[in-house]
This record gives C-alpha cells, sequence and structure tokens, in this order.
C-alpha cells in the first residue's frame, strides 16, 4: 500500500511540476506580447509531452543521476523517505503558487530526499551523482544570465519580427523543460517499480505517463507565476523575450546532454534579469527569498514526515 501510495504521490509532483513550474517556459512570450496567455499555455503542455516523452531517448543520463543520489539500506526506508520527501514538494510547490512565486522542484526534490535520508539514519548518498546534481542546480543561475546576454548581443538589429521567432523559442523552452524535468521524476517512477519488486513498466511506459500528467498539469495554467515572471519581474520587448528564451533554453539543453539537472526556474528567472529593463528587486527579492528557504523547508517537512512515519 505505502508503494501504492508512492506512485499515486509522484504523479501528483509531476502533476504539480507542470502546472507551477511549466509556465516559467512561456512567461517570457506571453509578457512581451508575442503570445496569448491561453496560446502560451497549450503550446508549454504540448512541449512539454514532448519533451518528456523523447527524454528517454535522447537524454536518459539526467533520470541515472536522480536515481544514483540515494541508496536505502531496505524497500521500506525508500519508500518513507520517498514519500516524505515527495510531500514536502508538493506542500512547498503549492504555497509558493498561491503568492505567484515560481519555485525549484529540482531543489526541493533533492532537499526532501536529504531531509528523509537524513531523518532515517541507514541511507548512504553517492558523492558523485550529488555533485552532477549540485553543479548543475548551481550553474542555472549564472550561466542562464550570461547566455542571455551573450543572445541579446548578437541578435540586436539582426532578427527581424522578434515576436515570430520568440514564439518559436518558448516552445523549444517548454520542450527542454519536459526533457529536464520529465527525466528527474521518471527516475522516481522507476523507483516505485523496484520498490513494488513487480514486473517493471517499460522505459518508454513510464515516459510516455510522466509527459502525460506534466501536459495535464501544464494545461492548468498556472497564470499567477506567468504574471510574476514575465510581466511583473522585468519589462521585455519581444527581442528582450527572444534572448531569454534562447539563453535559457541553451542552459538546459547543455545540462540535459551532459546529466546534469538544471532548474527551468532559475534558468529562465537569470536570463530575463539578465537581458531586462527595470528589474523589479523587490519581485526579485521574493523570489530569492523562496530560493533560499527551499531546502530548509523541504528537508524540515521530509525529516518530521519521515519520522512520524516510521513509528
Amino acid at each position: 500500500m505505502t508503494v501504492h501510495l508512492a506512485r499515486l504521490l509522484v504523479l501528483a509532483v509531476i502533476l504539480v511540476n507542470g502546472w507551477t513550474d511549466a509556465p516559467n517556459a512561456i512567461a517570457t512570450a506571453v509578457g512581451s506580447g508575442a503570445l496569448t496567455f491561453r496560446r502560451g499555455v497549450w503550446t508549454a503542455a504540448v512541449c512539454n509531452f514532448a519533451g518528456a516523452a523523447l527524454a528517454c531517448l535522447c537524454f536518459p543520463a539526467v533520470a541515472d543521476t536522480i536515481g544514483q543520489l540515494v541508496a536505502f539500506s531496505s524497500p521500506r526506508s525508500a519508500t518513507v523517505a520517498l514519500n516524505a520527501a515527495l510531500l514536502s514538494i508538493i506542500l512547498w510547490a503549492v504555497s509558493a503558487w498561491r503568492f505567484g512565486l515560481p519555485t525549484s522542484e529540482s531543489h526541493a526534490l533533492l532537499a526532501g530526499l536529504s531531509g528523509g535520508a537524513i531523518a532515517l539514519g541507514t541511507a548512504q548518498l553517492d558523492a558523485g551523482a550529488w555533485l552532477r546534481a549540485f553543479a548543475g542546480l548551481a550553474l542555472s543561475l549564472p550561466a542562464g544570465a550570461a547566455a542571455a546576454r551573450i543572445f541579446r548581443h548578437f541578435l540586436t538589429g539582426q532578427v527581424r519580427r522578434p515576436a515570430m521567432w520568440q514564439r518559436g523559442a518558448a516552445a523549444l523552452t517548454a520542450l527542454l523543460h519536459g526533457v529536464q524535468d520529465g527525466q528527474k521524476f521518471m527516475a522516481l517512477l522507476m523507483l516505485t517499480d523496484t520498490l513494488a519488486e513487480t514486473q517493471p513498466f517499460s522505459r518508454l511506459t513510464l515516459a510516455l505517463l510522466t509527459a502525460g500528467v506534466m501536459a495535464l498539469g501544464t494545461a492548468l495554467g498556472g497564470k499567477p507565476i506567468v504574471e510574476k515572471v514575465g510581466t511583473e519581474l522585468a519589462v521585455l520587448s519581444p527581442a528582450d523575450g527572444l534572448a531569454a528564451d534562447l539563453g535559457s533554453g541553451a542552459v538546459l539543453l547543455v545540462c540535459s546532454a551532459l546529466g546534469l539537472p538544471a532548474s527551468t526556474t532559475h534558468a529562465k528567472v537569470s536570463a530575463i534579469c539578465g537581458v531586462g529593463r527595470r528589474t523589479d528587486r523587490r519581485v526579485v527579492s521574493q523570489m530569492v527569498g523562496a530560493w533560499v528557504l527551499t531546502f530548509p523547508a523541504c528537508g524540515g517537512m521530509a525529516f518530521l514526515l519521515a519520522k512520524i512515519m516510521m513509528r
């Protein structure tokens, strides 16, 4: 029963991820006027589905990294830690969504797994996998800003009808979000298969399931986050938005190819700050505050939940 609960919680996290994280992919296109909100949502949903479905064939290394993070002493301890981590992710993401703040489910996942593992005391952490995970997440912020500025420099005066190009760039960013986050949470579904000790589903089947649930979550909208990132964070022209989309997309592509889990939220927000005009420091401070609190909040919740479940 506990393993079945873990499967349901993984699917719930994937849904929440599509709902609260994927809108970042199209926020700049909506904010600059290149896409309407509703058209942007459906573009993101379709491209997230395609990215998550294709990820198992093109970029399996991200899922492998997530699957190697923690080695548990028994199936029961693994299930407890996983359930605690997933519950903490859901609670944190929904709470932040209430205030229109984009959170990194990637950071929340690492924090939750860490908290659950520490609570059990018998889990072993894979140093190499954790180093790759932290490298990808730490690089998302500076790399996003730098890549966006580079694209903005080369695009100045060179692109006609930037709004049209931005629609394509937004779709590409959503596709790459599906590749990145689809792999992370597909790895958790693969873990539940192992814990259930039953005939596992194929990687393609799990990829399609992940893709479908993520696309459903994206279709729900996440409008508060789109407005916060796309219109309140900074003033964006279509050319600015195009540079931000290409910059964040380049970061996600490189990290996916190298097997490094990256944060779509961090890459996109830093790209916007890198090229946007009149960046709102109040909004930036709110987002940074939420990011700083992600590790202690999700880690602490997972720790307490794991302790309660082990009783």
